[in-house]
């Protein structure tokens, strides 16, 4: 499991990176073009579009290293028993939540068919917004695999073993 932790997390990382740099670079471009007389019309479009991708990769990211949504200090602080029955209700509750996303984000997805963008005609809208299912089942399976590694990490403690 800790191999597929190590790719999942240099593969989010990767297309965090790659989306950063794109939005720094649609940014500059625009102010650039702008300060020069010449603004550019799809920028303030393709920029909220790549901050989205953004929000949702790098959500999934925090998610695989486990600092998203988690309470740590309350969890650690109770008891062995009751650190369990916490993890497991945050897990469905986070995990429940995201597929919720994931589902409304397909309809948005499903809604758009035909549309385009504003400024990009020849991009379809439906490609744009797809960020929100895709996002979601991302952060699933991020939560799912630190899942794992958290609740190995209890059962270690249960038998004694990393204190």
């Amino acid at each position: 499991m800790n191999g597929l932790r190590s790719r999942l997390e240099t593969a989010f990382e990767i297309v965090v990176m790659m989306l950063m740099a794109a939005l720094a670079i649609v940014v500059i471009l625009g102010v650039g073009f702008r300060k020069f007389g010449a603004p550019l019309v799809w920028y303030d479009e393709v920029a909220s579009i790549l901050l989205a991708w953004l929000t949702y990769y790098g959500a999934a990211l925090a998610a695989l290293k486990g600092t998203h949504i988690g309470f740590p200090k309350l969890v650690a602080s109770s008891p062995l028993g009751v650190q369990k029955i916490l993890l497991v209700v945050r897990e469905v509750v986070v995990v429940g939540f995201f597929a919720l996303i994931a589902w409304a984000g397909w309809q948005v997805v499903v809604i758009l068919e035909g549309s385009t963008l504003v400024s990009l005609p020849w991009v379809p809208a439906s490609i744009a917004q797809s960020v929100i299912p895709i996002g979601a089942v991302l952060f699933i399976v991020a939560e799912l695999v630190a899942f794992v590694e958290r609740w190995s990490r209890l059962a270690d403690m249960a038998q004694g073993v990393g204190k």
